[in-house]
């Protein structure tokens, strides 16, 4: 089994998404140039009854990209089995990093991979950060630290699961802020890098003891000292002006598009035959 505390997977499961990711290009005649775990896998504090989001990025052949027509630019696979599959076509994927798009930023930080083309992926992170707009990140994580809170903490009785999805999008936003570049996936990195109150830490490490070894319906009283961290973080920020956007030349989203499609619509070379050349021959 190939698991640890942070982001069990074990060998039989990625078996299964290998295999169905590869079902999925043959399907639909395209390439997947990079997969990944999303969500709560991803972030480092899954329950044992966790799904697995797998989030993929993908590519057609050339002839596709000369059509008149619009085509779906989304493959999924229906949930089954606490199994996700959802994938985006690379020129949507590309458009939506133009618009600040800050999911899209986390798959390129996953610490678990299921599949990838190493230059791709190299070239996808290098990308992400020239065209990091953090005003529009720091937005997107405050507005749902704040839903969620309002949405989920404030019973007489709480999910205790639903703290870590307050909680990351609130580091990540105090990330941004503090102008440490693109947010990492990790949660656990966020905690270390921000976090120094020592009750603070504990009782956030106690969390994630506990949503890592029980079910997702876990349930508590509030926690008194996530709360106070919280609400204290969220009334600041509301008026803590957001960091200033910066100029970008977004004319390298262009160039990856072309290359990536033009190179992999190119056809692999003859394989050499040590006895007469080529395996044509």
């Amino acid at each position: 089994m190939r698991e640890n505390d942070e982001f069990p997977v074990a060998d039989d499961i990625r078996a299964e998404i290998v295999a169905r990711l590869a079902a999925l290009e043959a399907q639909h005649g395209v390439r997947i140039l990079y997969a990944c775990e999303s969500g709560s896998r991803g972030w480092g504090f899954a329950s044992p009854d966790s799904d697995y989001d797998v989030r993929f990025l993908y590519v057609h052949p050339l002839s596709w990209y000369l059509r008149v027509g619009a085509s779906p630019d989304v493959i999924e696979m229906p949930i089954s089995d606490a199994l996700d599959l959802h994938g985006w076509e690379l020129r949507k994927a590309l458009g939506l990093l133009k618009k600040g798009n800050a999911t899209l930023i986390e798959w390129l930080d996953s610490p678990v991979v299921y599949r990838a083309e190493a230059a791709f992926l190299r070239a996808m992170q290098e990308i992400a950060r020239q065209t990091h707009q953090v005003d529009r990140s720091f937005h997107h994580y405050t507005h749902m630290a704040r839903k969620n809170y309002r949405g989920y903490l404030r019973g007489d009785t709480v999910r205790l699961k639903k703290y870590l999805y307050v909680l990351r999008p609130l580091l990540a936003a105090l990330w941004i802020e503090q102008g440490r570049g693109l947010v990492p996936m990790r949660f656990q990195t966020l905690v270390d890098a921000l976090v120094t109150d020592a009750a603070l830490r504990d009782a956030i490490a106690h969390l994630l003891a506990f949503k890592r070894a029980a079910k997702e319906s876990g349930r508590s009283q509030p926690l008194p000292v996530l709360n106070a961290f919280i609400e204290r973080e969220l009334t600041r920020l509301e008026s803590a002006p957001p960091p200033v956007p910066q100029d970008t030349d977004f004319t390298v989203l262009d160039r990856l598009l072309m290359e990536t499609v033009l190179r992999m619509d190119t056809p692999a070379p003859p394989v050499t035959d040590t006895n007469n050349g080529t395996a044509d021959g």
